[in-house]
């Protein structure tokens, strides 16, 4: 066999091994993201959870801010339906961006359902409450741990797919970058807010 034939081979089959190897860390890493995201799920399920009960322990003394329990609900139910397609595609930047947005319309939320519980004085005494308010204010920190990880394993991501050559591969099989998850604005407004309960 001529040399230079050998010297082909060899190349080919250093450049197939190579491009075996780009694709497998890149399913890894959009793994990693998946599991990541997991730990950020069972969370907001946790407080997904948690809100109907605060609500329904707020409507005894809120009879009037009816519209306020409803708009609560309503974002509830929809970062929950963000939530779920996140999970179907964790590496998916809109699919992220979305669940972002979602959450960002239930903190503010529950800021107003805080606001308004601060004119309601018997409701500020409720025990249930105050449990509730605890729970989720400590899930919410889970939730921000989480986010943490879940950031980083995008971050690991974007980069390794990201970088020249790997970005052929990427290109070639369709990996394209991933969103990270931000935190809400109102989260340091609603600690504030419940602090006072």
């Amino acid at each position: 066999m001529p040399s230079n034939t050998l010297v082909s081979i060899v190349v080919f089959a250093m450049l197939v091994f190579w491009a075996v190897g780009a694709y497998n860390r890149l399913v890894r890493q959009k793994n990693i993201i998946a599991n990541a995201f997991g730990q950020i799920d069972v969370q907001l399920k946790r407080r997904y959870d948690l809100i109907p009960n605060l609500v329904e322990t707020a409507k005894k003394y809120l009879q009037h801010e009816q519209s306020t329990l409803e708009a609560v609900i309503a974002a509830r139910n929809q970062a929950r339906s963000a939530s779920d397609a996140v999970r179907s595609r964790p590496a998916s930047a809109a699919a992220v961006t979305a669940l972002g947005a979602a959450e960002q319309a239930l903190d503010g939320s529950l800021v107003r359902l805080f606001a308004v519980a601060e004119a309601y004085p018997e409701l500020k005494a409720d025990q249930t409450i105050r449990e509730l308010n605890e729970e989720l204010t400590s899930t919410e920190n889970k939730v921000g741990f989480a986010r943490q990880a879940y950031n980083d394993a995008v971050l690991d991501y974007n980069n390794a797919q990201g970088q020249f050559p790997a970005v052929l591969i990427a290109r070639l099989f369709g990996f394209v970058p991933s969103a990270m998850l931000r935190a809400t604005e109102s989260a340091a407004e609603r600690a504030a807010v419940r602090i006072q309960l």
